[in-house]
C-alpha cells in the first residue's frame, strides 16, 4: 500500500487537526487548534471573522503549510502528501468561480473528468449526483442564466462528484433565499453517513439545523466544541421559563427554593393585568434539570397561586456563539 493511502474507515477519523500553529510575519493566525471528526459527520467550523477558519481550511486542504502541528485526512498526512490529501477532499469555496459560458452538463462531465473519472463511471455518476442535488430540470442550462440557488447546487455537485470522503463547503447558503436555503439544507443532510461535510459558516440557524456537532474558534483557539444541544447546556443552562401566574408574588422566592437552589426570578414582574396574571421570567443554574414539571406540581398544589401559562424559553446557538466569543456576553445569558 502506497505511504499516503487512506486507511480504512474503522481505524481513524476523517479529519484529525493536532496542535496547529500559523504565524504570519510574527503574528499568530492559529494557536494550537486540535480537533477530531469522524467519518459520515456534518461538522460546523464556526468564529468570527479574523479567527482562523479561512487559515485552518487553508491548512487543512494543502493549500498552505503548517508552522507547527499534525494536520490528516483519513489518516493521510497532510504536510507530506498534500497533492494526494486533494484527492480525498471535495471543496466548495464561498465565491464559487462557475464557467458562466458552460452547460451543466458539461461542466460536471468536465469536472468529473479532471478530478480522475473514468468515462465508464462518470455517465452513472453524473445520473446520481444530478439526481441527488435535483438538476434534472437544468442539466442541459447554460449557467450563467441559472439562479444563485441552483449555481450553489452546482457547486456542491461539483464537491461530491468524485466521492471524496470528506467535503469542505464554505458559505453553503449565504445570499440563498428560504425556499433555496432549505433545499440546500436537505441536500447538505443528504450526505450525513456516505461522506465527512465541514461547513464553515455565520448563518448560525443553518449550522444549527445541519450539523452534528459544531467547533468555534476564536483568535486563533478553539472556544467551544460538541452537538448544539450540549453547547447550549453547558455554557448557558437550560433556559428561561416564563409564567403567567396570579397570586403573592412576593412568597414565590420561598417557594421556588424548595424546587431547586439557584431558581429565581430575572426581574421584577410586570403589573398584573385586569385578571390579576402577570408575566415573570425566571433563571436556573446551569447543572438544573427540567424544571417545568416540578413548577406546576408547585404551584397546582399551593391554593395561593394560580397558573395560566407557563413555557420554557431555550437558547439558540447564536447565544452560545455570542458568549463563546465574547467575553463581555458572557454570564448575561444564563
Amino acid at each position: 500500500m502506497p505511504a499516503f493511502a487512506p486507511e480504512p474507515a474503522t481505524t481513524t477519523p476523517a479529519i484529525e487537526v493536532s496542535d496547529l500553529v500559523k504565524t504570519y510575519a510574527g503574528i499568530t493566525a492559529v494557536h494550537r487548534i486540535s480537533f477530531t471528526v469522524a467519518r459520515g459527520e456534518i461538522i460546523g467550523l464556526l468564529g468570527p471573522n479574523g479567527a482562523g477558519k479561512s487559515t485552518t481550511l487553508r491548512i487543512l486542504t494543502g493549500y498552505l503549510p503548517a508552522t507547527a502541528g499534525r494536520v490528516t485526512v483519513c489518516g493521510v498526512d497532510v504536510a507530506g502528501h498534500p497533492a494526494e490529501v486533494k484527492n480525498l477532499i471535495g471543496y466548495m469555496p464561498e465565491n464559487n468561480p462557475l464557467p458562466d459560458d458552460m452547460r451543466v452538463s458539461e461542466y460536471l462531465y468536465l469536472r468529473g473528468r479532471l478530478k480522475g473519472l473514468t468515462r465508464r463511471r462518470l455517465h452513472p455518476r453524473f445520473d446520481e449526483v444530478v439526481q441527488l442535488c435535483d438538476l434534472g430540470r437544468v442539466r442541459h442550462r447554460i449557467i450563467g442564466n441559472l439562479s444563485k440557488g441552483y449555481r450553489q447546487r452546482i457547486g456542491i455537485a461539483d464537491a461530491i462528484i468524485a466521492e471524496p470522503p470528506v467535503i469542505i463547503m464554505d458559505e453553503p447558503t449565504i445570499g440563498l433565499d428560504p425556499h433555496q436555503i432549505l433545499a440546500v439544507r436537505d441536500l447538505i443532510a443528504g450526505l450525513r453517513g456516505r461522506m465527512t461535510v465541514l461547513i464553515s459558516s455565520h448563518i448560525l440557524p443553518e449550522v444549527e439545523a445541519t450539523c452534528d456537532r459544531v467547533i468555534i474558534v476564536n483568535q486563533g483557539r478553539v472556544v467551544a466544541a460538541g452537538t448544539p444541544a450540549e453547547l447550549r447546556h453547558e455554557r448557558l443552562g437550560p433556559g428561561h421559563y416564563e409564567l403567567e401566574l396570579a397570586g403573592p408574588l412576593a412568597a414565590l422566592p420561598s417557594l421556588l427554593a424548595t424546587l431547586h437552589p439557584g431558581l429565581a426570578l430575572v426581574s421584577a414582574p410586570d403589573a398584573p393585568d385586569a385578571d390579576g396574571f402577570a408575566s415573570l421570567s425566571l433563571t436556573a443554574p446551569r447543572d438544573a434539570p427540567d424544571l417545568r414539571e416540578p413548577l406546576v406540581n408547585a404551584l397546582a398544589h399551593d391554593s395561593r397561586f394560580r397558573l395560566r401559562a407557563l413555557t420554557r424559553t431555550r437558547h439558540t446557538l447564536e447565544d452560545v456563539f455570542l458568549a463563546a466569543t465574547n467575553p463581555k456576553t458572557e454570564g448575561l445569558k444564563v
